[in-house]
């Protein structure tokens, strides 16, 4: 980190002493004449200034971004109206606000990973390795910015968080310095970022000095989260509960010993479960959130600059959660002579997260768990001694994150060549300790290391061409090279000296003196040594790209473009190393070929694209057919075998086997768009039609048991996305005093799965269930038709009663649809219904202006979604969750908040063997659409009072919010939006807190 800000000192001293030099004799005059060249996007109208000295470059580029407009449908929007959302993230600035875009934000905990997809899921979402692979690419002026690789999960149990801090990197783009947003979604677009962009590309551009004036902007908010209202329950009224499960299957209404009523629940005089529900004040609260960035520009055309910092606290309202950023970014552009142009920036953040204290992450973390038969109690008192003795520790999680480049442009009458050299690195270091009195006198210490680094060398070469007044010609070659590099270095241990020694990670024994495992380090206390466990892993992936694309217009009427690419990725395999991707897209301007006298169109364009892109592998385990590897044990460790006591490596049996010839994945699209500008361009509409059709993926057959193996990884699993953009933008009401401005964005998509490997028809793979011809994202459940009050109501064929998987079927059993009617229950009667992700998803935007006042509301909404409330499911199935030392049985202190309708499901009998409350059945599915007001914001701009005060501001705008105001839903759980990638609401995701801001914006 000191490295990081020795940069930035270097670079603040470097603008304050020799920029002026630059600018001497080159004094900007107050009589300055700024010319502006307007030209249109998709979405509005922009004015760009143009200087003198650099009108003839701006005249070219301009000349290429109209072109480009006409041939891709990608959406543009001002971040002037996002910096007003006290959003942590830069997913939560991007929710609800461009067409085919769907976030996720499974918690409120500030900090935590959110998962967007752009057009559809482009795979089966089976973990979070297929969510990690598809990720829209995100581009910080032109820094390809780098994700955290999920390899790590290879050496844990469970995927619900990461090792190491786990914390979302794009918390790290400060919106207070971002210019514009573009959401790139076809080929026409995406092409030229390669296989890195294959799920869609979302650019970035930052705030630019632009040589004309020098400016400082002061931008601050500061605000509260609302802690939630909730209902707490005690232990009496979890007993009230259950009697009404014993007084239908038990005899005289009461629990015997045999059935091991839990001990915390069986005396109702015991204050500690049955007393006072108190202890909501130790776990919400309302939080502090606040930002604050100064920026600093100045300089002239020659050589000019942009500095700024920034600090955000984002305070979660429950368990102590929280996030701190404190971000600098410093822009530089210098022209020495008349034809080079150097351009460089930095980024630096430095993110401090404070996580939950949830006991289900934390005995995931630490590989074991204790006895789990007495939960936290609800009151306040005994929460009390819980924390204080989890503060007698700490878990400390730091991310340190910096992105920049540095680039040449040199301009050779029609040539231009730049050559741009891109990092992106980030670490994170996470520090555990658990005292003792948290684990049953067992102490727990683990640290983390790792970092994600992605270096890029690019080379382009562009010339334009006109002849004729009315043939336009671009040509451009393009190369990169990218190298992108992972690594951690991890270790635990368990049994401290004391809880004042915090870590010993020298003095171990995991193994016995004959080289044996240890027997014992399943249950660390019975050994009286520390046990030690070390891991080390890096993966590295290496990308070399070239590319040609020619455009073409004729008389700014018709706009023809094509892209040919070559990738080489370290990921593939030998034989199939190389893959080439061609694009090809047309326009056709309309209104400048048959409506050019017609008033009511301003502009008409219809555009076309279509092509191929490559799907690299995002991990190196397929690269070289059959590898070897240590093995994972079954408690989540990795061990390697030994022979006559030389270390050796094996086949990897658990994570499956890789055969030779495994060619590339990749994506055929075709996009179909019309952009339309009416009413002397107060209307805006831009539709799209598109489809995606993935080719050769991989996945994992279950094969080859017979060897040792898992599954069998193969290529041939081929699925398709389809669906319509859709962007209005209207300036509905426009007076001199009064103006009302209003967008839509929808975006409606639907999945198919084409093909599966081996020619397969069908596939099982865990709760899942893939079919050719079926969306990839749908349940698969048994249907539930209701409850069987007695033994009668059983169907009975040729004297045999209905089964499910052999156990005939009795009163209280719920009634499931027999679907193929052959007497028997069991996965040949599941269905697949509903879906995980919306069919039907966007946002709905107003803004008005009276005077100097300014009212903002955003509307926000998914429809078509289902979602399986898993949390209603384990309250209503206590008799499976109860006593067991298992992940399904932590009960967290939300335990005694009732959340959802308990008289909707029927009081099947909880003993029963077939388990009747699982969550594999429509019972528990439920509609998850819903209707979110996201934000409302009134404002007062001061600017035209200052004039006429003769005060020399440029901009002073006052505002406060109400954000995340009210939702509009059927769903009965928390909250809809707090459903993971799976479609699966567990019950541990944070509230998505209400929050009152206040704020100012100021330009001097």
């Amino acid at each position: 980190m000191r490295y990081l800000w020795a940069c930035l000192v270097f670079f603040a001293a470097f603008t304050l002493n020799v920029l002026p030099v630059f600018a001497a004799g080159k004094k900007i005059s107050k009589g300055l004449t700024i010319n502006y060249l307007i030209f249109q996007d998709t979405t509005k109208i922009k004015f760009v200034p143009l200087k003198d000295s650099l009108r003839k470059d701006s005249l070219k580029q301009i000349s290429q971004k109209t072109v480009y407009n006409k041939l891709s449908g990608g959406v543009q929007k001002d971040t002037k109206d996002l910096s007003l959302f006290p959003a942590i993230s830069l997913q939560q600035n991007l929710k609800g606000n461009f067409a085919g875009l769907y976030v996720q934000e499974p918690s409120g905990e500030p900090g935590t990973i959110q998962n967007m997809f752009l057009r559809g899921a482009p795979m089966p979402l089976l973990s979070k390795k297929d969510v990690y692979a598809s990720q829209p690419l995100v581009v910080l002026d032109g820094v390809p910015l780098i994700g955290e690789h999920p390899f790590a999960f290879d050496i844990q149990q469970y995927d619900f968080n990461r090792i190491g801090p786990a914390t979302n990197l794009l918390t790290g783009i400060d919106m207070n310095n971002i210019a514009s947003i573009e959401v790139l979604s076809d080929l026409a677009s995406t092409a030229v970022y390669g296989p890195r962009g294959v799920n869609g590309v979302i650019l970035l551009k930052t705030k630019a000095p632009d040589g004309v004036s020098r400016s400082i902007s002061f931008n601050s908010y500061i605000g509260m989260a609302q802690k939630p209202v909730v209902n707490t329950i005690n232990g009496k009224y979890e007993n009230e509960f259950r009697q009404r499960f014993y007084d239908i299957y038990t005899t005289n209404g009461r629990y015997s010993d045999d059935e091991a009523y839990p001990v915390y629940l069986s005396d109702s005089l015991n204050n500690v479960y049955s007393g006072k529900s108190n202890w909501t004040d130790l776990y919400y609260k309302n939080a502090l959130v606040y930002g604050i960035n100064l920026g600093l520009t100045g300089g002239s055309d020659r050589a000019n600059f942009r500095f700024s910092l920034g600090n955000t606290k984002s305070s979660g309202v429950a368990d102590d959660t929280g996030l701190d950023r404190y971000s600098a970014m410093f822009n530089i552009n210098m022209k020495p002579v008349k034809w080079l142009l150097f351009s460089a920036m930095i980024n630096g953040n430095r993110l401090n997260r404070d996580r939950n204290r949830t006991l289900r992450d934390r005995f995931a973390q630490i590989n074991y768990f204790p006895d789990l038969s007495a939960p936290l109690a609800p009151n306040k008192d005994y929460y009390a001694s819980y924390l204080n003795s989890y503060s007698k520790g700490f878990d400390d999680n730091k991310t340190n994150s910096i992105q920049g480049f540095a680039k040449l442009v040199a301009t050779l009458g029609k040539f231009n060549i730049s050559s741009s050299f891109n990092v992106d690195y980030n670490e994170g270091y996470r520090d555990i300790f658990y005292a003792r009195t948290l684990l049953q006198g067992n102490s727990y210490a683990s640290n983390y290391y790792g970092f994600n680094q992605r270096l890029m060398m690019e080379n382009k070469a562009t010339y334009d061409l006109k002849l004729r007044e009315v043939h336009d010609f671009h040509f451009e070659l393009g190369q990169s090279m990218i190298w992108d590099i992972y690594k951690y270095n991890y270790a635990y241990a368990y049994k401290g000296a004391n809880d004042y020694i915090k870590i010993n990670l020298l003095d171990s024994k995991p193994k016995l003196d004959n080289g044996a495992d240890n027997p014992n380090y399943l249950v660390p206390t019975a050994f009286p040594r520390e046990l030690t466990y070390r891991f080390l892993d890096k993966t590295a992936d290496n990308l070399l790209s070239f590319y040609g694309k020619v455009n073409y217009s004729y008389n700014d009427k018709y706009f023809l473009s094509g892209i040919l690419r070559a990738d080489g990725s370290s990921n593939a395999q030998p034989t199939k190393r190389w893959f080439y991707s061609p694009t090809v897209s047309a326009a056709w301007n309309i209104k400048n070929e048959l409506l050019k006298d017609e008033k009511f169109i301003d502009d008409l364009v219809l555009r076309a694209s279509a092509g191929r892109m490559g799907r690299a592998f995002t991990f190196d385990n397929y690269a070289q057919g059959p590898q070897y590897s240590a093995s994972v044990g079954y408690t989540g460790n990795l061990t390697v075998p030994g022979y006559n006591a030389i270390g050796v490596l094996t086949r990897p049996y658990s994570f499956g086997w890789v055969g030779y010839g495994v060619p590339w994945s990749y994506s055929d699209q075709l996009n179909i768009g019309a952009d339309v500008a009416m009413l002397k361009n107060r209307l805006h509409v831009a539709l799209d039609f598109y489809t995606k059709a993935e080719k050769n993926q991989l996945l994992g057959i279950p094969s080859y048991a017979e060897y040792g193996y898992k599954q069998s990884i193969e290529s041939g699993l081929n699925m398709s996305n389809t669906g319509v953009d859709l962007t209005i933008s209207a300036l509905v009401i426009a007076k001199s005093k009064f103006s009302w401005n209003s967008s839509l964005n929808l975006n409606h998509n639907s999945n198919k799965l084409t093909a599966l490997p081996r020619g397969l028809n069908e596939i099982i793979i865990g709760n899942r269930f893939l079919k050719v011809g079926e969306p990839v994202d749908q349940y698969w459940l048994l249907e539930n038709e209701g409850i069987y009050t007695a033994n009668s109501q059983v169907p009975v064929v040729n004297g045999q009663p209905l089964k499910y998987n052999g156990t005939p079927l009795k009163a209280g059993d719920p009634k499931w649809k027999d679907q193929n009617g052959d007497n028997i229950i069991d996965e040949k009667d599941k269905v697949l219904k509903g879906h995980s992700l919306p069919v039907l998803a966007g946002g709905f935007d107003n803004a008005f202006r009276y005077g100097s006042w300014t009212l903002n509301t955003n509307l926000y909404f998914n429809l078509g979604r289902k979602i399986i409330n898993e949390e209603m499911a384990n309250r209503f199935d206590f008799v499976n969750h109860e006593g067991s030392t298992d992940v399904a049985s932590v009960k967290e202190i939300t335990f005694w908040e009732k959340r959802g309708d308990y008289s909707k499901y029927p009081l099947y009998n909880p003993w029963s063997t077939i388990i009747p409350y699982r969550t594999d059945q429509d019972l528990f599915l439920e509609n998850g659409s819903f209707l979110k007001l996201r934000s409302v914001s009134l404002g007062y701009d001061f600017g035209n009072f200052l004039k006429r005060k003769n005060i020399k501001v440029n901009k002073i705008y006052v505002y406060g919010s109400v954000n995340n105001v009210f939702v509009i839903t059927k769903y009965t759980g928390q909250d809809p939006e707090l459903v993971g990638y799976d479609g699966i609401d567990t019950g541990y995701g944070q509230p998505i807190p209400r929050t009152y801001t206040l704020g100012v914006k100021m330009e001097l």
